[in-house]
Order: C-alpha cells, then structure tokens, then sequence
C-alpha cells in the first residue's frame, strides 16, 4: 500500500527548468516501479518517464534528452527533473508505482493526485 502527493508544479517560462516531486508513504517503497504520466489540455493521459526499482530508467521519446527521473529512496521521494521545457510540456503531472517497470497506465496500483505544469511566457 502506497500513498503518493505530488508537488512543485508552477508557471515556467519556454526554455526554463523545473523539477517537481512525489513523495511516498508505505512499506517496501524502494521494491516498487515509480512512473511519471501527464495530461495536457485536449489530449490523452501520456507515459512521461519512469524507473525501476533496481534503478533503471526509461522516458518517452517526447522527453528523451530533456527530462530526468531521479529517485532518493532514504527519503520515499522520486523526482522529475524537466529541462528546455516546451509549451507542449504544459500538463498535468502524475507520479504512480507499479509492481515492476511499465509504459502502462493500467499497470500502476497507486496514483497522486497530480501538480499542474505551465510553460508559457
């Protein structure tokens, strides 16, 4: 059992960093998958990045080069480190664990309530 709060989302200009967070509360926090998933306006619930809990990390070719998915288990924390951000990158940001790795939404047991990102300028 996982409970997830999101946090950290704001306003950011074009070209602009954010890094926002998902903290967990709940047993065997580092043996759970941990996943990044956004909606932006007009569009469908989309895999953002994600990683193992052995620590690998996969992203979706749309972030690829840009964003990163760093994980601190001593604070039950992953993160999502967002690079030359994009207009397009305007969304909702959710975090969820999984049993294992996924691209799958339907693969993830447990979900935050999601942080808005907003790259205008």
């Amino acid at each position: 059992q996982v409970q997830l709060v999101e946090s950290g989302g704001r306003l950011v200009q074009p070209g602009g960093s954010l890094s926002v967070s998902c903290t967990a509360s709940g047993r065997s926090f580092s043996s759970y998958a941990m996943g990044w998933f956004r909606q932006g306006p007009g569009k469908e619930r989309e895999f953002v990045a994600g990683i193992g809990w052995s620590g690998i990390t996969y992203y979706a070719d749309s972030v690829k080069g840009r964003f990163t998915i760093p994980r601190d288990n001593a604070k039950n924390t992953v993160y999502l480190q967002m690079n030359s951000l994009k207009p397009e990158d305007t969304a909702i940001y959710y975090c969820a664990a999984a049993p294992s790795r996924s691209r799958i939404a339907n693969e993830y047991s447990f979900w935050g309530q999601g942080t808005q990102v907003t790259v205008s300028s």
